[in-house]
């Protein structure tokens, strides 16, 4: 059966905005178009989207997703059982929490005595972590998140705090461009984006193209949008339009 655009999202429980993206950027192409020009969706395409909201599932961004599913080497059937394993730890981790819930609720109403290292149980994600671990070691095999990981890995703890302090003053420098009216379009805020865009060399080699897709999911990924807005109302989208500008800008060079 071949679904539209608006019915896969209805039917995945995605936004129709979203499959675009995902259209845009090379993560989930349609099938093909019909005469009528709609966009159509077979099942290959269903079970490809279903492995995205998986991996999205599991914290995997959407440039390493694209990197693992279109690897030579990628293997369905392999990566649902890993996922599989990998929702089967959340849950424990999950029922565990609600456990600690219960007897919290219960120790509050005095129903039970609790001792103080209870209130914290089933609080560890070592598990979890470890699964994570192997599961990125596995699929992670893009050139960015190879890079990234090593080059964290050299910089340690002191370096991973200036790295992000530095982050954190130049963002503060594109809000106050933002707030002074500034287009992000604009001269004074390209050149703060420039410096944004050489600031991913502390993990990894941008490219333009890359550079894009980021854009894109600082507000197409609530994550990414929530993090910007909570810094300032508008971020997301000011960021998106200014990174955008400057990749179409060094393309053209």
């Amino acid at each position: 059966m071949s679904y539209t655009v608006h019915q896969l999202a209805e039917l995945a429980g995605v936004s129709v905005r979203t499959l675009h993206y995902y259209d845009q950027v090379g993560l989930l192409k349609p099938a093909g178009v019909k005469k009528n020009g709609y966009r159509y969706y077979d099942e290959p395409e269903l079970l490809k989207l279903q492995q995205i909201l998986f991996f999205r599932e599991l914290d995997f961004s959407l440039e390493d997703i694209r990197e693992i599913l279109s690897s030579p080497s990628f293997d369905m059937k392999e990566a649902l059982r890993d996922q599989r394993k990998a929702i089967e730890i959340r849950k424990k981790r999950l029922t565990g929490l609600m456990q600690t819930i219960d007897k919290t609720l219960n120790k509050l109403n005095k129903k039970i005595i609790m001792e103080d290292e209870e209130l914290y149980g089933n609080f560890s994600k070592e598990e979890a972590e470890a699964y994570a671990k192997e599961a990125r070691e596995r699929w992670g095999n893009t050139d960015a998140y190879k890079q990234s990981r090593e080059r964290v890995k050299k910089m340690g703890k002191e370096g991973m705090k200036k790295v992000l302090e530095e982050s954190g003053k130049l963002t503060l420098e594109i809000v106050e461009c933002m707030k002074a009216g500034e287009p992000a379009t604009g001269e004074r805020a390209q050149k703060l984006i420039a410096r944004h865009y050489d600031g991913l060399r502390a993990f990894y080699e941008p490219n333009l193209e890359m550079y894009t897709g980021l854009a894109e999911m600082y507000v197409a990924d609530e994550r990414f949008k929530k993090n910007y807005e909570k810094v300032a109302e508008g971020l997301a989208e000011y960021m998106r339009e200014g990174m955008v500008c400057f990749a179409e800008r060094g393309k053209e060079k």
